[in-house]
């Protein structure tokens, strides 16, 4: 009786506090600091997960940061490493995430301090080719879990060094998952069924943003998948197309998409010409990469959380554990 009583009492007693500061005019301040506070014993409990995203004032970095926002049970970490002369600070759909210049300060010591004010965080990485591998091997010496999105940079070094130091990572050069599931299963295709396509021709086209200046890397796989059904296809002759009257006209990319597109076509046609088959796959703006990155940096937590003794991933590991995250609109 005694208990309850006292629970009562308290009850009243917040009751009043609460009261008070909304005639105080305050009451949003409060409601801040108790979401804060839930935030808090959520990542106690392991139930946050609190991302740092290298690359935020990129196009690619920007979008992956806003989806982390989005994101239930995701915390965007408030600095990020940056090259930028200038340090800047960049919004994120409300949060400032405050640019770490790493020739004015230690990337080392930031990171640590990350660990010490967010623990547990995951980097994910869009900074720049030439990058690569000299930021994998940084989160590798601080023994920090990493997402790296950007392409480029020597592959096969960065997938050995990081798996012989055992720090946990998912690497990948395509993050929108549905394109890597078609690609897994023109893999599949072609391992199960050598030569089916003997004979056929094969052309290629993707178009890209005019400041891609290389051959896509899916497309790249795509073919070879197509080689070994045997197609006999030259890379060379991959048809790229970045101006915008052929973008529009041709490939029927829409205007609003010109600076943020990924409009790929596979056409196979029979030796006589009665038969053709073709595969497409278009995408407008980068969301679909967003989200994937964000779901792999979930699956790549839960991994670190349950001391898997497996420690590099890509994003065929992320497709086959079904690991899609809940998206708030």
């Amino acid at each position: 009786m005694r208990g309850a009583a006292l629970e009562r009492a308290s009850a009243a007693r917040g009751a009043g506090r609460r009261a008070i500061a909304r005639a105080r005019g305050d009451g949003g301040a409060m409601r801040a600091r108790g979401r804060a506070i839930v935030a808090t014993r959520a990542s106690a409990d392991g139930a946050t997960t609190r991302v740092m995203v290298n690359g935020v004032s990129g196009k690619m970095g920007h979008a992956t940061a806003c989806s982390v926002v989005k994101r239930a049970g995701f915390e965007l970490v408030p600095y990020a490493l940056t090259k930028r002369a200038t340090a800047a600070t960049t919004d994120v759909l409300g949060t400032e995430v405050r640019g770490v210049d790493v020739g004015e300060e230690d990337a080392g010591e930031t990171l640590e301090r990350a660990k010490r004010e967010y623990p547990g965080f995951i980097v994910v990485d869009y900074t720049q080719p030439d990058s690569v591998n000299s930021n994998a091997a940084l989160y590798v010496k601080h023994g920090v879990p990493f997402v790296m999105g950007t392409t480029g940079g020597d592959r096969e070094r960065m997938l050995r060094e990081v798996k012989e130091s055992g720090n946990y990572a998912v690497i990948a050069p395509q993050m929108g998952k549905q394109v890597v599931a078609f690609q897994a299963a023109m893999k599949l295709m072609a391992e199960q069924f050598p030569g089916a396509f003997e004979g056929y021709t094969l052309t290629v086209t993707e178009s890209h943003q005019s400041s891609k200046k290389d051959t896509s890397g899916t497309a790249k796989a795509i073919v070879a998948s197509f080689n070994d059904l045997g197609c006999g296809f030259d890379l060379n002759d991959i048809e790229l197309v970045r101006d915008v009257e052929s973008q529009t006209g041709k490939m029927g990319v829409p205007e609003e998409h010109l600076l943020g597109h990924a409009f790929h076509t596979y056409r196979l046609t029979s030796a006589d010409g009665t038969v053709s088959f073709e595969f497409q796959h278009n995408v407008c703006g980068r969301s679909i990469y967003a989200e994937g990155t964000v779901d792999a940096v979930g699956f790549l937590k839960r991994k670190v959380d349950a001391k898997d003794p497996k420690t590099l991933y890509d994003m065929i590991d992320v497709l086959k554990e079904g690991a899609m995250g809940e998206w708030v609109k």
